[in-house]
């Protein structure tokens, strides 16, 4: 007997299920059914929309139910909620939401992509008019359509994570003076602490009013003096945000409730629990993207992802088992690219903070490599932060924030950490090299290099934060730069002693203590500590040196 396929979401999974089944089989009837009025359109677009870098709505949408009909015969049905599944019976309740109807579809296996929902948590105020989330097309044009017709000048974006980050960059694209607000202390949550650092300083150099580690209490009508069309967003501290127009990124859960009445069973995490073939608790049932609960790669935790590439390939091994195919999802490392005003932020794997929590094994190491050769006009430091095991070398994750060639350095960690690879695979690798494009030692080939160092004992790290700004060191701070890099700021308590000087002046230096080296970025810190080192001194050089430390803790 024929499958009968019944898929309930479109976008990124359902839609990539249902086109992979008609691939795989002519026989197969595929029903598709969306809540919404369009079934495949580019969420990750629907911020450029907002800002005007995408200027044709028409773009948005991918796929229409009359060419998904028309190319691959699928049943396509917007406006159709499912309603309720009867696991037993293997049927599914749908309602039309313009109609109401209600019918009831058979299936032999079942494909869940419904996705996550924007959190909208208790907050007094929250449901007043003029606020917004931003998760499909619908959601775009109420946006520019409230922005149009107030002739909103003020926006206050809520959450720091990916679409706020998105959001406040195009509102201010658009001309609105934006301000941001994030509870933690940081936005963008994957990067650790200090990486985020770069991306708090772009967002203040483009005029973002940014607010860190203060929550929202509540939304209210605009006092006397204020001028708000939407809200004023109180916050906990008191600070009192005027807009115009509200956005809420406060992150996303995954639509659960249908599988959960229907006892399928539900993860720690709170999204559909899967095995690595994308079936549920059901054989006969399937769950993929933001709704499914997968395996770390890293950690081999159970995590969310509410990203487009793993939701794309996971309808994609859906589809392939239903079939009959052996495929497997090999758990997700989460690897994610934004682009803010003129850096881009990338990371992939686990970060500091999860590696902490987790106990697992790691060493960390900073640099500041440029994006091409030096010599070569546009070359723009990259930060870097490398994550790896210090006893097998492993490579456990890796980010970097910059104005050129972060991507593409990104896209080799993410390859090098899904091939198990190790630093030293990484300190080998050949990859391409012209002037205008990388250096003859890439960043990724250095990254591997310092971490052969670190494994071999011929180098021994300090971080950034075990440099405090004033009080008693158990260490002596010594800062090897010469005198004009020296002027562009300072780590207090520090003494100076610049590398060509440093043979000569070594008993300035106390051999019963450690002593830690920084210049600028690490390098000639690291000629300095080879130095000390072969002269019997105890010796760290500091990872990423100033300029880590500078970002960090916004000092200088």
């Amino acid at each position: 007997m024929a499958e009968k396929v019944l898929i309930i979401g479109g976008v990124a999974g359902g839609a990539s299920a249902a086109t992979r089944l008609r691939r795989l089989s002519e026989d197969a009837e595929i029903i598709l059914v969306e809540r919404g009025p369009h079934v495949s359109y580019a969420n990750c677009g629907l911020p450029y929309y907002v800002g005007g870098e995408i200027k044709e709505r028409g773009k948005l949408l991918v796929q229409t139910p009359e060419k998904l009909n028309a190319m691959f015969a699928l049943d396509v049905r917007v406006n159709t909620e499912a309603v309720s599944i009867d696991r037993a019976a293997r049927t599914v309740e749908l309602r039309n939401t313009q109609s109401g109807e209600v019918t009831r579809e058979t299936f032999t296996d079942l494909i869940l992509s419904m996705g996550a929902a924007p959190l909208r948590p208790p907050i007094p105020g929250i449901e007043r008019a003029g606020h917004f989330s931003v998760r499909s097309v619908v959601d775009v044009d109420a946006i520019t359509d409230w922005i149009d017709t107030n002739s909103a000048q003020t926006a206050v974006v809520v959450g720091g994570g990916y679409i706020g980050l998105e959001m406040a960059e195009q509102l201010a694209h658009r001309g609105l003076k934006v301000s941001l607000v994030e509870a933690l202390p940081q936005v963008m949550a994957p990067l650790d602490p200090e990486m985020a650092a770069c991306l708090h300083q772009e967002l203040r150099n483009h005029g973002i009013d940014l607010t860190l580690g203060d929550g929202v209490a509540g939304f209210e009508a605009a006092a006397a003096g204020e001028t708000a069309k939407a809200s004023t967003v109180v916050l906990r501290s008191g600070k009192r945000l005027p807009g115009d127009i509200v956005i809420l990124g406060l992150g996303v859960k995954p639509e659960i409730k249908l599988a959960a009445e229907a006892g399928l069973e539900i993860g720690a995490r709170g999204g559909i629990r899967v095995d690595d073939t994308m079936r549920t608790s059901d054989p006969n049932i399937y769950a993929v993207g933001d709704v499914a609960e997968v395996r770390d790669f890293v950690t081999g935790e159970w995590t969310l992802i509410p990203l487009a590439g793993p939701a794309n390939r996971q309808g994609r091994i859906a589809a392939d088992n239903i079939c009959g195919l052996n495929s497997r999802y090999r758990s997700t490392q989460g690897s994610a690219v934004l682009r803010l005003f003129d850096l881009t932020a990338a990371t992939t794997g686990a970060n500091e903070k999860t590696l902490k929590r987790v106990g697992m094994e790691y060493e960390a190491i900073h640099l500041h490599p440029g994006s091409h050769a030096g010599y070569y006009p546009g070359a723009f430091p990259i930060s870097l932060k490398v994550l790896f095991n210090p006893k097998t070398g492993k490579l456990l994750g890796a980010q970097a924030v910059g104005k050129d060639g972060v991507d593409k350095r990104m896209d080799v960690f993410a390859t090098a950490l899904a091939a198990g690879m190790t630093m030293d695979d990484l300190a080998e690798l050949e990859l391409c090299y012209a002037p205008p494009f990388g250096s003859a030692k890439d960043p990724v080939n250095l990254a591997g290099m310092i971490a052969q160092n670190i494994m071999a004992g011929r180098l021994t790290v300090a971080h950034w934060d075990e440099i405090a700004e004033s009080g008693d060191r158990d260490f002596v701070l010594v800062d090897v730069r010469d005198c004009t890099g020296r002027n562009n700021g300072t780590i207090p308590g520090s003494i100076h002693i610049p590398l060509a000087e440093l043979r000569g002046r070594l008993k300035e230096l106390p051999r019963g203590q450690e002593i830690v080296v920084h210049c600028t970025s690490g390098q000639t810190s690291y000629f300095a500590s080879q130095i000390l080192q072969n002269n019997g001194y105890r010796v760290r050089n500091l990872s990423g040196s100033y300029l880590t430390w500078k970002t960090a803790t916004g000092c200088s």
